[in-house]
C-alpha cells in the first residue's frame, strides 16, 4: 500500500491538488482512498459531493472520507470517551458541555492515524491520499505518537499494572471506567506507533508540499520541510499552485508577475533537488470531478510514475553537540568552497556566487550563533553554539 500526504499553508489549494491526484490515480485503475483530516472539511466542496465519516465509493476505484472526531472516538476509543464523559460529569459539568470537552486536543489527529492503521493492517486500498489540515496541524499529527506516549504512558513507568488495579477500584466507587480507559489507551498508543513507522518508511509513504509563489507561503513551506525532515518523514515533491500566466500582463498584473518570477526562482533554488510540479491559475473556482481531472493531467503532465515515491533523501539534519548543535545540509550541486554562511534569526543563509539558499531552522535555533562551518562535497556542516 502507498500513502501520500499533502500539506501546505491554509488556502494554497492543497485539497484541490490532493483530490486531483487521487482522481488521476483511480482512473489509472488504482484502488484509491482520499482521506481528509482537515476540520474545515473542504474535500466535499472540491469533489462537489457530500461525504461521510466512513469511506464511500464516489467513482470507479475512488473512495472518499472526511474524518469526524466524535464519530471516530465512538468507533476507535469509546472507553476513553466514556472515561472523559464520566469524569466531567462527576465534576458537575453538564452533559452537552462534557460531550464537547471529551474531544481533547490531539484527538482529531489521533483519529486520522487510527483510520490509517486500520486500512494499512487490512490492506483495503492500493493508495491512500491524505488531504491534511494546514501545516501546523499536520506537524502535530505527525509528531503525535511521541507526544502522547510521553504524556501518558511514561507518566507511570513500572506502575502500569498498579494503575489498572487502582482504576478498577475507582470504577467500582465512582462509575468512572478508569481501568477500561487505560487498557484502551495502551492499545491505541501501540497502533499509533505502528502506523507512524509506516509513515516514516520512505519506500511506502511520502509527503508533498503545496505552495503558491508568494513570500509568506514560501517561508512556511521551507519551515515545514525542515521540521518534516527532522521528524524523519520523506518529502518527495513540491507542487506550486496558482501561477499567473504571462498573458495577465495585459490586465495590469505587471508588478505581480515580476514578483512571481522572483518567487518561482527562489522556489527552484530552495527546494532542489526535489521534483517541482507547477500548475497555472485556473481563472475560476475549482470544484467537481471534470475540472479535477483536467488539473491532475496538467499538474503531472502525463507523467506515469506520479503515484510512486519520486524522491528519497534526508538533505538536512540537526545534531546536538556539546554546547550547541551541528546543522548538516546537503548541497548536491555545489563544488566550489567559495561561499558564505550567515544566520538571521531562525534562518540559515548560504550564498554561493550570485545564488542564495535560505534554510529555515527550528524556532529554538533563533538564539544560536554560527561558530564556523566545514564543507566536504556534498555536505555542509555548520556549528551553532549558544
Amino acid at each position: 500500500m502507498r500513502i501520500m500526504l499533502f500539506t501546505g499553508k491554509g488556502g494554497v489549494g492543497k485539497t484541490t491538488l490532493a483530490a486531483a491526484t487521487a482522481l488521476q490515480a483511480a482512473q489509472s485503475g488504482t484502488k484509491t482512498l482520499i482521506l481528509s483530516t482537515d476540520p474545515a472539511h473542504s474535500l466535499s466542496d472540491a469533489l462537489d459531493q457530500e461525504l461521510t465519516p466512513e469511506p464511500q465509493e464516489i467513482a470507479p476505484n475512488l473512495f472518499a472520507q472526511e474524518v469526524d472526531v466524535y464519530y471516530s472516538m465512538k468507533k476507535h476509543w469509546e472507553n476513553v470517551r466514556q472515561l472523559m464523559l464520566a469524569t466531567f460529569r462527576f465534576q458537575g459539568v453538564e452533559n452537552v458541555v462534557a460531550e464537547e470537552l471529551s474531544a481533547l486536543p490531539g484527538m482529531e489527529e489521533a483519529s486520522a492515524f487510527l483510520w490509517l492503521e486500520e486500512y494499512h493492517r487490512e490492506g483495503l486500498y492500493d493508495l491512500i491520499v491524505i488531504d491534511s489540515a494546514p501545516t501546523g496541524e499536520t506537524l502535530s499529527l505527525l509528531s503525535l505518537p511521541q507526544v502522547t506516549q510521553s504524556w501518558v504512558m511514561k507518566a507511570f513507568p513500572g506502575q502500569r499494572f498498579a494503575m489498572k488495579g487502582f482504576g478498577a477500584m475507582v470504577r467500582g466507587m465512582t462509575g468512572i471506567p478508569l481501568d477500561y480507559g487505560l487498557d484502551e489507551l495502551e492499545r491505541l498508543f501501540d497502533k499509533l506507533e505502528r502506523i507512524q513507522k509506516v509513515m516514516q518508511d520512505p519506500e511506502i509513504s511520502s509527503i508533498r508540499v503545496v505552495l503558491n509563489p508568494e513570500r509568506m507561503v514560501i517561508r512556511e513551506a521551507k519551515r515545514a520541510l525542515t521540521y518534516l525532515q527532522l521528524y524523519g518523514y520523506n518529502v518527495d515533491a513540491v507542487l506550486v499552485n496558482r501561477i499567473l500566466p504571462e498573458t495577465a500582463r495585459a490586465g495590469g498584473f505587471e508588478q505581480y508577475l515580476d514578483q512571481q518570477a522572483d518567487y518561482l526562482e527562489e522556489i527552484e533554488q530552495s527546494f532542489q533537488p526535489l521534483p517541482i510540479f507547477k500548475l497555472a491559475h485556473q481563472g475560476r473556482e475549482v470544484f467537481g470531478r471534470p475540472l479535477l481531472q483536467e488539473i491532475g493531467q496538467s499538474l503531472y503532465g502525463g507523467r506515469k510514475d506520479f503515484m510512486e515515491v519520486l524522491y528519497q533523501d534526508k538533505p538536512f539534519e540537526l545534531r546536538e553537540i556539546t554546547g550547541g548543535y551541528t546543522a548538516r545540509l546537503k548541497l548536491p550541486f555545489v563544488q566550489d568552497k567559495d561561499f558564505t554562511v550567515n544566520k538571521y534569526g531562525d534562518e540559515l543563509v548560504v550564498s554561493i556566487g550570485n545564488q542564495r539558499r535560505t534554510i529555515a531552522l527550528p524556532r529554538f535555533a533563533n538564539y544560536l550563533q554560527v561558530e564556523g562551518y566545514t564543507f566536504e562535497a556534498p555536505w555542509l556542516e555548520v556549528q551553532l553554539k549558544r
